[in-house]
Formats: C-alpha cells, sequence, structure tokens
C-alpha cells in the first residue's frame, strides 16, 4: 500500500525541483525513480544537463530557490559548485544531477541505475 502522504510529498518535491530546472532551461530532464529497488541509496535522482557552467550554476540556484519557496526546504548538502561541471543537491531522499553535457554523458547515471524506472519532463525551449 502506498503512503499517499509520503507520496504527495515526494511529487511535490520533484515537481518542485523540476520546474527549478525548466526556468533555467535545463535539458533531458529525468526522474530515475529508484524506490521500488532495495539496493538504493535514495529515493530518486533528478538530472539534467547545461549548456555551460554558468548554466549548471544558474540551474542549481532556481531548483534551490524554487524548493525554498514551495517545499520550505533547503538542501542538506551541496556539493561541486566551485567548478560547476556537476552539481549534487542532496534534498535526503531526493538527489539532484545537473551537470555539463559531457560529464553527463561520462557518468552515465542513467546507465548506472538501469532497472530505476524513468520520467522525462518537458526542456522548455528557449
Amino acid at each position: 500500500m502506498i503512503d499517499t502522504q509520503n507520496e504527495a510529498y515526494f511529487r511535490a518535491l520533484v515537481n518542485a525541483i523540476v520546474e527549478g530546472i525548466q526556468d533555467i532551461k535545463g535539458e533531458d530532464i529525468k526522474l530515475l525513480d529508484l524506490r521500488k529497488l532495495s539496493n538504493r541509496v535514495v529515493d530518486a535522482y533528478v538530472i539534467t544537463h547545461a549548456k555551460n557552467d554558468k548554466q549548471v550554476e544558474a540551474i542549481a540556484d532556481s531548483v534551490e530557490d524554487k524548493v525554498r519557496k514551495i517545499m520550505k526546504e533547503k538542501p542538506w548538502h551541496q556539493e561541486g559548485r566551485e567548478n560547476k561541471e556537476w552539481i549534487l543537491m542532496d534534498y535526503v531522499n531526493v538527489a539532484v544531477h545537473i551537470f555539463l553535457k559531457d560529464k553527463r554523458e561520462f557518468f552515465a547515471i542513467e546507465d548506472l541505475w538501469g532497472d530505476a524506472e524513468i520520467e522525462n519532463f518537458e526542456s522548455v525551449e528557449p
């Protein structure tokens, strides 16, 4: 049986993250839902990529602002803001990965979690 309260929170958090990404035109936005897997470290990953390091940083800022505004949450931990090639934002049960395209291809997180349920989100065209 699905805990609808937790499901509603999960969906609201994911939607806030995705809105933050879409606001800055992040590309190829995917949700990897890992909740049915026993060996997971988080419930889900939200993954996107950007054209350049300034956009990577702008997406991270937008996600942080959107989640704070909608969910009243801030990331528990962040990494990568110094080099801006790959920023990880940890919202405890949902991790956000914002890559430069070549780094996303190199790390291939989607391939590592190939048994996850994948949901694609619309990228907002410029």
